[in-house]
């Protein structure tokens, strides 16, 4: 048996345009999985210490993370490549074989691997992860301790019904200031009731929402202010579905967490005066929305008909009655849309005046049951599952090329952060929480950053700032050749649920009216 167990947690950046590993000096958003895998992962296991690194492949602006991935002599080391979305999984791959090749033991895990099928990789020496960490991740590292790891784990059942999770073990000061604010992501709850067809998160997460005691929420936040954390965001896709959602916010006001925050939540939060209120008192700055479309008839093909644009104007107004910045995301490109629908998609968006928007390129997204529909239709013209990342068109569009939707994305951009939008959203700080100046510098910077992307035609959501280009696609395109006989991963079937969780889905509803509607104030 090894001396020690060293565990390297990886989180994948994608490759850009350019080939080059997207990396940035600082980024937005930290990703939430690496800490949670961390924070799973005993220090020692059977009595043999083990030793934890990670990586936010965004923000390393250095390789010297690349040695981890060569065997020691005393070490077994596991590469553990968490949090996998589809236009990850090239560099995944890589990352993987890389490892391989220099001695160590490679699983991946996340998104990707959870609903695309990839039986056609398996047994090449490499491991997929196909379910919840809960579930698998204690078996991952007892088989990695004996020096072996299976093929697959996780392909019986996906999902936890009850979650068992850890309290969070918050990244070090140097990891933190990695990014533009110290920021820690957490999900107090999983799981999405609707049933959207573009969305990939009722896949990977399922229709019940599943949440985590507010004892561990509490004592995860507890210790990321400890660590220096400035800033929280919550990232369970539906906050206002999540039952104890109350509780853990009057725990929040309680404990003196003091943290500020944001949420996601759905757009019926429109009828939540009661929890926008508690919110407010909590500590939210910030709620992203998906509205996606101001056309019904779009939004009902696209089977997200809780969506009703006639409401989109109330929850601008009952956020800015209780100081939380309003984001809207957006979506341009849906099979029903012209360019005349775009247009008009902008003009009421700065109607209605969101302190914040983003765009995004419909794209069918691998294990999705759009992207599934769009396969069997032959719409797909993408083979290069890089291109997947929501930012520039994938399929055959009945009106649109692949440049003229790229300028249109750009031009949204471009109209909606005008110099106008930016003064108006200055003006409003005056109803805002905190220094004035802070949030005055906050706000233009956010502008003035968006704008410059778009005339760069760079997403302004890619993942930071100053871009650092360092390792290419083509400096593992032998070993991804060697290891798995393809330039390009072939577009990938859908992986289907074990009965378990279909059997979970089908006991899924939508939480009581009472949870559902709060109560106005």
């Amino acid at each position: 048996m090894a001396k020690k167990l060293r565990v390297v947690i990886i989180k994948p950046s994608k490759y850009g345009l350019d080939g080059y590993v997207q990396r940035f000096r600082w980024g937005f958003m930290p990703n939430s999985t690496v800490p949670y895998i961390k924070s799973m992962t005993p220090a020692e296991l059977r009595g043999t210490p083990v030793e934890v690194h990670t990586v936010d492949e965004y923000v390393h602006t250095d390789l010297d993370y690349l040695p981890l991935l060569k065997q020691e002599a005393g070490y077994t080391t596991l590469l553990a490549v968490v949090g996998v979305q589809s236009h990850q999984f090239h560099r995944a791959l890589d990352l993987a074989a890389y490892a391989r090749r220099n001695g160590c033991l490679a699983v991946i895990g996340g998104p990707h691997p959870m609903t695309c099928d990839t039986s056609m990789l398996h047994g090449r020496g490499i491991s997929f992860a196909l379910a919840e960490a809960e579930l698998i991740w204690p078996i991952i590292l007892s088989d990695a301790l004996a020096g072996e790891l299976q093929p697959v784990y996780g392909e019986h059942q996906r999902w936890q019904q009850k979650l068992e999770a850890p309290a969070l073990i918050p990244p070090g000061r140097e990891d933190l200031r990695r990014y533009v604010t110290p920021m820690l992501g957490l999900y107090p709850a999983r799981g999405c009731p609707f049933v959207c067809n573009y969305c990939s998160v009722i896949k990977i997460a399922g229709r019940a929402v599943r949440s985590q005691s507010i004892a561990t929420t509490i004592a995860s936040l507890k210790a990321a202010k400890a660590a220096g954390v400035r800033m929280i965001m919550f990232t369970s896709d539906n906050f206002n579905k999540y039952a104890e959602a109350e509780a853990l916010l009057n725990a929040m006001i309680e404990e003196r967490i003091n943290l500020n925050f944001f949420v996601q939540c759905d757009t019926q939060i429109s009828k939540q005066e009661g929890l926008v209120e508690l919110l407010s008192r909590a500590g939210c700055f910030q709620m992203f929305l998906g509205v996606e479309s101001f056309n019904r008839e779009t939004l009902l093909a696209a089977r997200k008909g809780q969506n009703r644009p006639e409401l989109y104007e109330d929850i601008v107004r009952l956020l800015r009655k209780y100081a939380i910045s309003s984001h809207f995301s957006t979506i341009i490109g849906f099979p029903q849309d012209a360019a005349e629908d775009i247009r008009q998609h902008i003009r009421i968006l700065c109607e209605l005046d969101p302190t914040w928007a983003s765009f995004y390129v419909l794209t069918p997204i691998p294990g999705t049951e759009q992207y599934g529909d769009f396969l069997r239709d032959g719409l797909i013209t993408e083979r290069n599952l890089d291109r997947f990342d929501t930012t520039c068109l994938t399929w055959r569009h009945p009106e649109f090329s692949r440049a003229q939707l790229d300028a249109l994305l750009y031009d949204c951009y471009r109209k909606f952060y005008s110099f106008k939008h930016s003064l108006t959203n200055v003006r409003r700080l005056d109803f805002k929480k905190g220094g004035l100046l802070s949030e005055t510098l906050i706000s233009l910077g956010n502008s003035g950053f968006t704008r410059f992307s778009a005339r760069k035609r760079t997403h302004p959501m890619a993942g930071g700032i100053k871009r650092v280009n360092l390792d290419r696609a083509d400096d593992f395109l032998r070993l991804r050749r060697e290891f798995f006989d393809f330039e390009f991963a072939p577009l990938p079937r859908i992986l289907q649920l074990p009965e378990a969780d279909t059997a979970l889905n089908r006991l899924a509803t939508l939480a009581p009216r009472s949870a559902r509607v709060q109560s106005s104030v």
